[in-house]
């Protein structure tokens, strides 16, 4: 998993609450296990026509927005069901931060898991956020985890809050497997021990 230290980038306003996994990445496109390939069909049924083509009006296929590092969302992101396949199609497509009034607490976890840094602020912070995001690809915002701070293009700074754990976890780019692994001295130590001291098992 990629490491998360700091970020400038772009940053796309989606002013809308209750955007759910569904709208993220719409069901057909579950059947694969594989987290790439995904970022093309984030939230699909607003991007595109019936047709397939390009909505001009959806903010990801602006210009302006189409490289977009943060996205900064309305109340109760992610919430819906808890497929993983979510934060897959956001991170690939190249988003790192999401920012938002809340989260749904099961796709708030999964981002940790691949990458992304879910950053929740009062409704007030993310209204300035919004208006800062809105300026298009000259604003450029920053996000810094080691500082636990979110800054505009003009340098307005709002701290947030995150589990130590989690920190941690994503400054060292490590999910599931990555936290298993620092421990494998530790693991093959106790399988030697095992196998000498219960060879019948």
């Amino acid at each position: 998993m990629d490491k998360f230290t700091t970020i400038t980038g772009i940053a796309a306003p989606m002013p809308l609450i209750n955007i759910d996994t569904d709208m993220i990445i719409p069901k057909q496109f579950l059947k694969t296990i594989k987290r790439s390939g995904l970022g093309v069909n984030l939230f699909d049924e607003m991007r595109y026509d019936d047709d397939g083509n390009e909505r001009p009006d959806f903010v990801l296929n602006k210009p302006q927005y189409r490289e977009s590092e943060i996205l900064v969302a309305g109340d109760n992101f992610g919430c819906g069901s808890s497929r993983e396949h979510a934060p897959w199609a956001i991170k690939d497509f190249g988003i790192r931060c999401v920012i938002a009034p809340s989260f749904a607490d099961i796709f708030f976890n999964n981002c940790f898991k691949n990458g992304i840094l879910p950053i929740a602020l009062p409704q007030e912070a993310v209204d300035v956020l919004m208006k800062d995001a809105e300026k298009g690809a000259n604003a450029r915002m920053t996000v810094d985890l080691e500082a636990q701070t979110v800054t505009t293009s003009d340098g307005e700074s709002f701290s947030f809050e995150i589990d130590p754990f989690k920190k941690h976890c994503l400054l060292e780019g490590l999910d599931d497997i990555g936290l298993t692994m620092e421990k494998v001295s530790a693991i093959d130590s106790y399988e030697a021990r095992t196998a000498q001291q219960r060879p019948w098992v």
